[in-house]
């Protein structure tokens, strides 16, 4: 078997925890700075959609402290050498007494000016490993790029990292003003000194002009000032990303930087202050200043935490801004005239033209709004929904049952809660045995309603009640908002439905959509990760996840769209009634230079017509040490590096789904090039079902034979899914040794065998 499987265990996944500046102006050159963990070889960064041309000039990675107390060594040295030179120098000079041999060079200076550097980059290094290793890029922005948000991610010798987000515009860029080497002000001293305490260090100031966008990042405890030029009479918006770029760190509370915005005339005097835009956590302000002369905009985060992942964005400046916009959404295949509300925007309305059904970002900026926008300005986007049922516009006063709209099923309302206290409420005929759905779409769609729903009969009685129905597919939500209900009517006649705010709040920003039909079986895909690592003809696991709508709870088959040849799903299907499955991904044989996108699309049938939606790449991503969130990416990239087996591959033989009868056994074929494997390595399930079990593995002419064991008691008749075998180093397997000195806790995979289908069957 030699030959066959790489040399070496399977390797780290780099991960990159924040870029900085998360952005920049098109036509411009700059560097980048990108944090993370297992960079080692960084070569390329890669970055979507076109216009932006990187390079990796420097890689750092941080010092052990044996290396910081080596340097330390060569860093006295070096300073008693200059010692004796400056007194050479002297006694020739006149000084009496003998004189010394001793130089000191340019070169030596240089020395112990990077000694110094490294020496005080160890003692600032970030506590958190997953971000103590840094790589440099040289970002080239054409002309032409595109403007609004791209992701980046590096090209490692451990393969291809995560994505992050990187934000192009067009206006004038300033980044913070850096701290000084050896700079350590007294209230810098006193925190490290104390960390528990919450205190400000010394703030940092950066003179800059307007408009702008400016790039930081907060440290412990720090506050950042931007001081600009303002007019009486500007309409000035601040508006930051934070929360925005980063969605969610792990090991934080709250989940993310939690930004604090404050605005300050020359005298000091606090204009407005913000940590938050409605239910958003990054905040935006919006002033009229009130004179000429200087302004200070005031950046912190909340509780004066901080460190290098807290990076934020910051527009300032006379710019367009979208507070709302009204109805939220319109039919497919026809024209919607929207509503604008905010800031310096350059039409109070525009008319808009829907396709295909979705739900789709308007922006603020660009022509979209009018051409008296100014070009490649600041821009906020907002989400519209497109949707194929009728659609009719809330009609007041409509706040009781005796005044309630009359509508028709199915439909889609668009109204607004546009005042505290107010109640929509709406008629409708049904009849008995029908079943109905009411969904609310306002959160997700940026609106601040936090909607609940009833339904009622004819006499007032209450039939069904919601307030927030969570919602898998928005990742970024972590209260979700929007209301959701189904039920069966009893009898024929005429029944309300009631929506209105839970904390009685409204106004005319208060908007959203309100669906009310028959159950609409569907469904959404999310595959998780979005970069994927693999060896030239391995095979590596994914998750794909159903988010199910309204019911629906039929199988799922998965599959490859368009895709190169020699890539192959095994197990590419989501049993009915589960809401995830774990399938692999198998490559070509041979190693590609960059990354290659993939697209997948999930097949159902639905009612007896076939259904077709997109599998939309996702990261997993943690949040405040326990939730877990699945964040949209805009692409799913595949790295195929080096080359994992000979012609052929691992294959699973037999006919599939493998049939396990309750409480007995059944036998799995693996074919390898090259024979059995089994004196080399170990088979092991990787996150089996409850009550399935790899009981033996034994040698077998084409390879393996697997002996699946299936427990009554945990796995019942009728349990579907896929089992994935990681193949691990074996006592024969020079790896296995190696982990063993190491005194590994956990093992790392060599390899996966193709995605086994099985069924727990009768016996």
């Amino acid at each position: 078997m030699c030959g066959v499987f790489p040399s070496a265990a399977q390797l780290p996944t780099p991960h990159i925890g924040y870029v900085y500046p998360a952005g920049g102006r098109q036509d411009t050159t700059f560097e980048v700075v990108v944090g993370g963990q297992f960079l080692d070889g960084v070569t390329n960064a890669f970055v979507s959609g076109s216009g932006i041309r990187v390079a990796v000039v420097g890689f750092n990675k941080p010092l052990t402290p044996q290396q910081a107390n080596k340097l330390r060594e060569t860093l006295q040295e070096l300073q008693k050498r200059r010692q004796e030179a400056n007194l050479g120098v002297r006694r020739r000079g006149g000084s009496s007494g003998s004189s010394t041999n001793a130089t000191w060079t340019f070169a030596d200076q240089q020395q112990l000016m990077e000694i110094r550097q490294k020496l005080f980059s160890f003692q600032r290094r970030p506590a958190n490993p997953a971000i103590a290793e840094t790589a440099t890029l040289q970002v080239t922005v054409s002309t032409n790029a595109d403007p609004g948000e791209h992701e980046i991610r590096l090209g490692t010798q451990f393969g291809l990292s995560n994505p992050m987000l990187f934000c192009v515009g067009g206006l004038p860029e300033f980044n913070k003003k850096n701290p000084r080497l050896n700079e350590d002000p007294p209230r810098v001293r006193q925190a490290r000194n104390n960390p528990n305490e919450q205190k400000a260090t010394a703030p940092t100031e950066t003179s800059i002009t307007i408009p702008a966008v400016v790039n930081g990042q907060v440290l412990q405890g720090g506050v950042d000032r931007y001081r600009f030029q303002g007019k009486q009479g500007q309409h000035l918006v601040v508006a930051v990303a934070a929360r925005q770029l980063i969605p969610y760190l792990a090991d934080a509370v709250p989940g993310w930087f939690q930004a604090a915005l404050a605005l300050y005339d020359a005298k000091g005097h606090e204009l407005a202050y913000a940590d938050h835009f409605r239910y958003q956590p990054d905040p935006v302000i919006y002033c009229e200043l009130p004179h000429d002369g200087e302004y200070v905009a005031e950046i912190r985060d909340s509780i004066y935490r901080g460190r290098e992942d807290f990076v934020y964005r910051i527009a300032i400046g006379e710019v367009p801004y979208i507070t709302s916009i009204f109805p939220l959404g319109g039919h497919a295949n026809s024209t919607t005239t929207v509503q604008l509300e905010g800031w310096n925007l350059p039409a109070k309305s525009f008319t808009r033209v829907n396709q295909e059904p979705g739900v789709f970002a308007l922006l603020a900026g660009g022509g979209r709004l009018g051409e008296a926008s100014l070009p490649g300005c600041f821009a906020n986007s907002v989400p519209f929904a497109v949707d194929t049922l009728p659609e009719v516009l809330e009609q007041e006063p409509n706040n009781t049952t005796a005044a309630a709209q009359a509508v028709r099923l199915p439909v889609i309302i668009n109204g607004r809660i546009d005042k505290p206290g107010d109640a929509d409420v709406f008629r409708f005929d049904g009849h008995a045995g029908d079943e109905v759905v009411a969904e609310v779409y306002a959160r997700r769609l940026d609106s601040p309603l936090d909607s609940v729903l009833k339904l009622t009969d004819d006499a007032g009685n209450q039939l069904a009640f919601n307030d927030d129905h969570e919602d898998k597919g928005a990742g970024l939500d972590t209260h979700y908002a929007d209301s959701w209900l189904r039920a069966k009517l009893p009898a024929s006649g005429t029944y309300y439905v009631h929506i209105s705010d839970s904390q009685r709040q409204g106004g005319p920003e208060y908007g959203y959509r309100l669906r009310i039909s028959a159950p609409r079986p569907d469904f959404a895909l999310r595959v998780t990760p979005s970069s994927i690592n693999v060896r030239g003809g391995a095979t590596v696991p994914l998750t794909v996840y159903a988010l199910r709508r309204d019911g629906f709870s039929g199988e799922i088959a998965v599959a490859l769209k368009d895709a190169p040849d020699g890539f192959a799903l095994a197990g590419a299907s989501i049993p009915a009634g589960q809401d995830q499955v774990r399938l692999t991904l198998s490559a070509p044989p041979r190693a590609t230079i960059a990354p290659i996108k993939l697209s997948l699309e999930g097949k159902a049938t639905i009612a007896g017509t076939p259904v077709v939606r997109p599998v939309v790449p996702a990261e997993d991503m943690m949040q405040a040490f326990a939730y877990r969130h699945l964040v949209p990416a805009r692409e799913l990239e595949v790295a195929v590096s080096g080359r994992f087996m000979g012609r052929g591959g691992l294959r699973i033989l037999g006919s599939t789904p493998v049939k396990i009868p309750a409480g007995g056994m059944a036998h799995v074929l693996v074919g390898t090039p090259n024979g059995a494997m089994v004196n080399r390595f170990k088979l092991e399930l990787s996150e089996p079902p409850e009550g399935i079990t790899l009981a033996k593995v034994s040698p077998a002419d084409e390879g393996a034979e697997l002996e699946l064991h299936s427990d009554a008691a945990k796995a019942k008749a009728g349990l579907k899914g896929n089992l994935i075998v990681n193949i691990m180093p074996g006592e024969g397997f020079a790896g296995a040794q190696k982990a063993k000195k190491q005194n590994s806790q956990r093992r790392n995979a060599v390899g996966t065998l193709p995605a086994i289908p099985f069924e727990v069957v009768t016996p």
